[in-house]
Formats: C-alpha cells, structure tokens, sequence
C-alpha cells in the first residue's frame, strides 16, 4: 500500500475527497476551489469500499468532473468500531507476563452499575486459551528484573505457529518503559511467521496502567488484517476509478494520518467520523468567534456529544468502545489512545424503539441500520425506528427524503408504531411517534447535561452546533430542554464529518509514561523526554506532508500523590524547552482548581504521562460578517408539523434552504428542507441565514 505524497502529478484542475462511513450511510463531499459538491449513499456492509466508489462517482458528475481531478481523499471510517464491537476480528493471541494472563478478564474490578444484583461483566476481547505468557520482568523503573529467555519466545511461537492465528499481540509488564524485551518476541515471531500480523504495547500505546494499554494493544492486532485488507481493496478501487492520489486516515484525535500509519495502528481510528464532525464545529466556531459550543451530531446510528471551548474541541487520552450496559461508562472496552472527549450514545435516525417491562418507551441502543433500516424503508424492517417517528410527525418528506434517493412509506411507519408500542401502551400512532421522539431526545439532552456536569460546565451559554443526517430535525428540541438560545446549522450539514475531514490539519500524539514526582523533578530528564517525543510525532506527521510547517503543543498529566487519575495540563514551547519545578505546580494548581473548586495544600505532585502533539496549520476559517436581517424567506407551502409544545400539529411553512438568499429569515414552525438533511424550527425558533449560508437560529427570548 506504499504512496508518494509528491510524485503525483497533478491536473489543473484538482480536487479533495472526504469520506466518512457511518453505521448507515456513506458521506462523500468533493471539494473543488470553493466549491462543496456532496452526496448520501447507503452504506455497504459486506463491502464498504462499493459505497465509497458510488459516491465518488455521484459527486462527480454533480461537478462535472473527471475522477482523476482527485489529488487527495482523506477518509474516517467506523469499521473498527463496528469490528470491536460485533466481535468480527481476526483470529489473535496475546502475549503478556507470566502472571498477567487474566488482566483484560479482571478489567479493574469495578461495578459499572452497583445495585444490578444480575450484572453481567462483558466478556474479554480474547478468551483465555487465546492469551500466552512469558517468564520475564521489568519493573516499574524499566529495569530488567527477571531476563528473557530467547529460547521460551521460540518454543512459544512454535505453539502459536500451530494455533494458526492471523494477529498477535503483545503486551509485557512495563514495557513503555523498557520496550527490549517485546522487540525480542516481535523479531522470534516475525522470523517463524512473517505472514502474522504483529502489535506491540509499547509502540501502540506506550502508557502505565496494563489493563487499559493490554486492551488497546489487542484491540489493534485484533482488528488490524481487517483493516489493511480493507485499506488495500480501497486504493486499488480508488485507483481502477481513476482516483489515483494518496488516501489519507482521519485519526480519533482529531487529525490525519497517512495510509502505512493507519494500517499499522488501526485501534488509532475507533472515533475518526465523529473526530471529524467535532472539527467541523470547531471550525464553524471560529468563523463565528465562539467559545463555547456544543457539537451536536446525530447520524443514523448514534449521537455525538462534544463541548468545544476557546474554538477546540476538547481531548482525551482513554476512550471506551463497545458499552454493554445502557452505554454505561465502565462497561466497555477502554481504548488507551488520543481521542476527541465526547459522549455517544445509541441514538440515530435508525435506532429502534420497544417497550420495556415496566410499560416505558425505550429507544436503542440498536439500530436498523441500512440494512434493513427503518420500517419506512422498505427494505424490510418493520420495527419502529427514530426516523419512522420522524416521519410521522410530518419533519420529514417521503417523496424527498436523501435527495429523493430513498422513497419513505408513511403507512409502513404507522404500522410500526402502532404494532411495536401503540397497542401496548393504548397509543395511537402519532401519539406513540411523539412519545419514542420525546425519549430519544431526552436521552441526548441528559447526556450532554452530564457531559457538561463532568466538565465543570453550564450549558446555559453555549451556543449548538448541529450536523449530520439527524441532528438537524432534534436540535430545536434538544436546545429547548437544555436551555440553550442560539442554534447554527451549517451548509453541508448532512455530510458534516466529512467535511471536518477536509478541514483537519495531518496531526499525530505521542505518549509515555515516566513517573516524577515533582520534589524530585529533574529538569534535565524533562528536556530530553520532551524533545524526543516531539521528534516522533513530527516525523509521524512528516511522513504526510513532507514541506508543511508543523508545530507541537505538549501536555503533561498530572495529580496529587495518593489520588487515582490526573488532569491534562498544557505547556508553551518555552515550557518544555526551559522546565521548571515551580511553573509546573503553578499551571497544575490552577487547572485543578479550574476543575475542582480547591487546591490540596500539602501534598506533592506527581507527572504520570507525558504528551506532545504535532501537527501542521489547520484551515483558516474566514471570519463571517455580520449581517442584519433583510426579509421574509419565500415559503413554497406549508405542511403538518407536530408540535411538542401544544402536543398537536400545527401547519408549518415550508422553505427550500438553496432558495434562501444572505439575510432572508424564517420563523417557526418552519421546515427548512435540503438533499442530505431538513431543519425543524419549533414555534418560538426564528432563523436568519447569514452571509456563509449558516442558518442562524434563536430563541424568541434569547435576547440576541
């Protein structure tokens, strides 16, 4: 899969790619100059490079172009995800320290729900007849304890060999300080099995805590044949398109990386779609001058629920895929890796509805996917699905749903509704489309109030960004529920994430733990470890863009002695190049009490992790200018809006979003309808559509 990020010669006329594979749509956008030419096609499960294919092609002739125009795609893909947690990797085996074998079975020995008496634990990624020891030790200073015996790591291959495994991966004791002995084992399996796929901890993830940094390591070997087959089929197809530029991998922290990266660390790409769609906010936010945001994205899926302040979003080091338990923190898989911090929940256009036990609404966390999606579909679903409810209330349009790629069956969603829930619960159709939609949209509304909770937040005064397929037609509500007064709908909503793709700078972290205390701090040690992590990480980004000036930004993380997790602490460059003892304790005392409300008088303070991110120049987001309204939009009719205020439908006008001009306004309840997506706006919701194309809505009481 090697590639060349100069040698291509490029045509006059050049073009970008972004591609982002949901769990029930493909977004394709095709950016010329300024131009944005994008589609919706449905995902393809068996073979998600056939939809990307078919949108290529769509969106070109949309531009009236040839495939060959295309310099650059870069792609965000959820088949990673979708792999972890349907359980479809390859066959792999882990290697760990003899005495560390149930590590991942263990997980932390925390209840994630404490008063479930029947709690069920979610089984390991890999059973334990899967997982190998080694007798072997390093300590918690990365010194060799007990040697490793060359002659074990062959006989041990030898049984892997005849275990006929497609991946391995290993994850030795402390090895993010002294990696010696897993290269041992790497250069023993790659001469018996060069064939076999290999993943080190402390290349994945080099960080303490084995539970987090073994399951990140087996996350990735698992998934990661899968992913390079999948990655190879692609740049082959891409190629007999006539696409023949370099491919490139949104990451999960909210940057791109080239293919050979992406292939090597594919547990590096579990968030890239809604990593994506947190940009595209970002980079709205800035157009706008906003700190405080809330990016609200619902596709056809899920949800994704990030707060993005002083225009970036906020990051994190340890992200939990494949929730077993109600999306329930501490009951999933911990993925030690940067990601973008936001919350996601089952809650997308294809999320299924069902009455539970105790006569209540319940809504995902399944999905209907694409295949077959909802009941309105006719692809023969036929449970009541958030789309179907949707449907129903009269926010959608069967005959122009999708662009009109997709006719929608009103009666087959009534059906739906009143077999699934309304019979149950004596519910007439709209009645129990209200009651699944009034369920769906407080499950997001609370976890963005939690979410905010976590992060010391009021979401009185954040302003809601909202994208993706869906999230145009709850975002009214949702900001109703959570007090929020000022909406903005971007153009190109439906496909928002991959437009993110195409405004995301090439970016790669780099992590390693080395404990330091700070009444032993060593400035000297500091230095050294921070200059060699920058190297990596520019180098990573170097590899994609060989003339781009790259800049770092380094981050510490940091906590009293005795407490359990830190707090990310960021440094400048002059932090790093002239490290001192008292500027660290006062940039951690200041953030703690930021978080906390209080300092910890007394107490010493101790660096667990360290980090530096290198990254090149993100898009420019040019400054919108501020414009009064002008006039009413034209409405091209009117049609029965459900209204969750009065419980009744109500006629609502309807405007075609291309037909509105710069400072047009539109006042609820309104439909404000587009190809990838529609906007509700409730009674009480007035829009203006401002010089960008952004709709810009308030509430009549915002006082804006």
């Amino acid at each position: 899969m090697s590639q060349s990020t100069s040698t291509h010669a490029r045509p006059a006329l050049s073009g970008r790619l972004g591609v982002d594979i949901g769990g029930t749509f493909t977004d394709v956008v095709l950016e010329i100059g300024d131009a944005l030419h994008s589609t919706k096609v449905l995902t393809t499960y068996n073979a998600p490079e056939d939809a990307i294919i078919d949108g290529l092609q769509q969106v070109c002739r949309k531009a009236g172009v040839e495939p060959s125009v295309i310099n650059q795609v870069i792609h965000g893909t959820t088949l990673a995800t979708n792999a972890l947690i349907e359980r479809r990797g390859a066959k792999t085996a882990l290697i760990t320290t003899e005495g560390f074998r149930d590590v991942i079975e263990m997980r932390t020995e925390s209840r994630f729900e404490q008063y479930d008496l029947n709690l069920k634990i979610p089984e390991p990624l890999l059973p334990r007849n899967q997982r190998y020891v080694l007798s072997e030790r390093i300590s918690a200073k990365g010194q060799v304890l007990k040697p490793l015996d060359r002659k074990a790591v062959e006989a041990l291959a030898e049984e892997i060999a005849a275990g006929g495994y497609q991946s391995v991966a290993v994850g030795l004791i402390h090895s993010y300080l002294n990696d010696t002995h897993e290269k041992m084992v790497r250069d023993v399996l790659s001469a018996r099995m060069p064939e076999v796929m290999i993943s080190l901890s402390s290349e994945v993830s080099p960080q303490m805590r084995e539970y987090e940094r073994f399951n990140t390591v087996a996350a990735n070997a698992y998934v990661k044949p899968m992913m390079k087959s999948y990655l190879s089929r692609l740049v082959r197809r891409l190629k007999e398109a006539g696409a023949d530029g370099p491919v490139f991998l949104m990451h999960s922290g909210g940057g791109i990386i080239s293919l050979e990266s992406a292939s090597e660390f594919p547990v590096r790409l579990v968030e890239s779609g809604p990593a994506g769609g947190a940009i595209f906010a970002a980079h709205i936010a800035a157009r706008y001058g906003l700190d405080k945001v809330l990016s609200f994205d619902m596709g056809g899926t899920t949800a994704k629920i990030c707060l993005i302040k002083d225009q970036v979003p906020k990051t994190s080091r340890v992200f939990e895929v494949a929730r077993t338990y109600r999306f329930k923190k501490g009951s999933g898989m911990p993925i030690s890796i940067p990601v973008i911090d936001m919350v996601e929940i089952g809650a997308g256009g294809g999320s299924l509805a069902h009455v539970d036990s105790m006569r209540q609404i319940r809504v995902g966390p399944e999905s209907a996917g694409s295949e077959p999606g909802p009941a309105c579909y006719q692809r023969g679903g036929t449970r009541p699905a958030v789309t179907d409810a949707d449907l129903v209330l009269g926010r959608l349009d069967p005959h122009d749903f999708a662009g009109g790629s997709i006719p929608l069956s009103p009666d087959a969603s009534h059906d739906a509704l009143s077999t699934h829930l309304g019979k149950t619960l004596g519910l007439d159709s709209a009645t129990a489309a209200f009651g699944l939609s009034e369920v769906v949209d407080e499950n997001m509304a609370n976890a963005a109030r939690v979410h905010a909770v976590e992060n010391g937040e009021d979401l009185a005064n954040y302003t809601m960004i909202a994208f993706g397929g869906a999230a145009p037609l709850h975002a009214g509500r949702l900001c109703e529920k959570l007090g929020i007064d000022r909406l903005i709908v971007p153009p190109g909503a439906g496909v928002g994430s991959a437009i993110g793709f195409l405004k995301a700078p090439f970016s790669f972290e780099s992590t390693r733990s080395v404990y330091m205390r700070l009444n032993a701090f060593d400035a000297g040690v500091v230095r050294q470890l921070l200059s060699e992590l920058r190297d990596e990480s520019t180098n990573f980004v170097r590899s994609c863009d060989a003339h781009a000036a790259i800049h770092a930004d380094y981050k510490v993380y940091m906590r009293y002695v005795g407490q359990g997790w830190e707090i990310p602490v960021s440094l400048s460059a002059a932090d790093a190049e002239n490290p001192n003892e008292k500027r660290f304790q006062d940039l951690f005392e200041a953030d703690y009490a930021t978080l906390f409300g209080r300092t910890v008088h007394g107490l010493d303070i101790e660096i667990t992790v360290w980090a530096v991110n290198a990254t090149t120049e993100p898009a420019t987001a040019e400054k919108a200018v501020p414009l009064a309204a002008k006039r009413a939009a034209q409405s091209a009719g009117t049609r029965k809006l459900f209204d969750t205020a009065s419980e009744q439908y109500r006629d609502a006008s309807i405007v075609q979003r291309t037909a509105l001009a710069a400072g047009d306004t539109v006042k609820g309840p309104a439909v404000v309808t587009e190809a990838e997506t529609t906007i509700i706006l409730p009674a009480g919701f007035n829009a203006v559509n401002r010089s960008d194309n952004c709709l810009d809505i308030t509430r009549d009481n915002a006082g804006h």
